[in-house]
């Protein structure tokens, strides 16, 4: 496995709990459709708990969905609402399903990627506790092409888990930055792309995160690069 992308489709690595991620991935789509073009959407796991040995804390969580909202409110979202006791202390089977929905008999890349867009919208916009397996049937259920039953079935043998293991192994190497890490064929490759942000200071002693500026355009130059590949590949 390689951090590169199959032909046609945008590869993204990512966690599912990084609001970065999900602004990215919701810039993409909403581009995409915007512009009536067809968009394939390759997830890859970059699981932060794995990576520093503990659950991905709320109280930076939340200063990010803050700082975010408030330059996308078209979004949707909003600080958690539920139940403290049902926050989420793992995405590992949230993304675990995503990469199990991929298989063709239970919703392909396609499926794996509307699964991906519920998943995240049910917790950021729903505050849902997307890491128990009812609630990410339930999202997996309004997904026009995932087979919810096909999905319950995959995720009792375990399918995903050793998926996003392997991504992680190879998110460990130098060709993937972090969350979100975007590729397309023809080279592109971009790090939490539009988004100018710095901290005022280490989180753990209050610091936030200051965003500048947003810049979306980088999802049109990401889709006419895809689109001139495609038109390549078709000549």
């Amino acid at each position: 496995m390689s951090a590169a992308p199959e032909p046609g489709t945008v590869t993204v690595w990512s966690d599912l709990g990084c609001p970065w991620a999900a602004l990215a991935l919701h810039t993409l789509r909403t581009t995409a459709r915007e512009r009536g073009q067809d968009l394939l959407i390759d997830h890859r796991a970059f699981p932060l708990e794995l990576f520093n040995n503990q659950p991905t804390p709320k109280f930076i969580v939340e200063p990010e969905i803050v700082v975010i909202s408030a330059h996308r409110p078209d979004l949707g979202w909003r600080l958690w609402a539920g139940r403290e006791y049902d926050y989420p202390s793992t995405m590992l089977p949230a993304m675990e399903a995503v990469q199990a929905a991929k298989d063709p008999s239970v919703g392909g890349l396609r499926g794996s990627d509307e699964l991906d867009a519920g998943l995240r919208h049910a917790f950021y916009a729903e505050s849902r506790c997307v890491s128990i397996p009812s609630e990410i049937l339930a999202v997996a259920a309004t997904c026009e092409h995932v087979d919810e039953q096909a999905l319950a079935r995959a995720l009792e043998r375990g399918a995903g888990r050793a998926e996003v293991y392997a991504q992680w192994r190879v998110a460990q190497g130098p060709g993937v930055q972090g969350s979100p890490h975007l590729f397309a064929p023809g080279g592109y490759a971009s790090h939490n792309p539009g988004a100018h942000v710095e901290w005022t200071g280490d989180p753990n002693k209050g610091g936030v995160p200051r965003l500048d500026r947003y810049d979306p355009s980088w999802a049109g130059e990401l889709l006419d690069r895809l689109a001139q590949g495609q038109g390549s590949a078709g000549a």
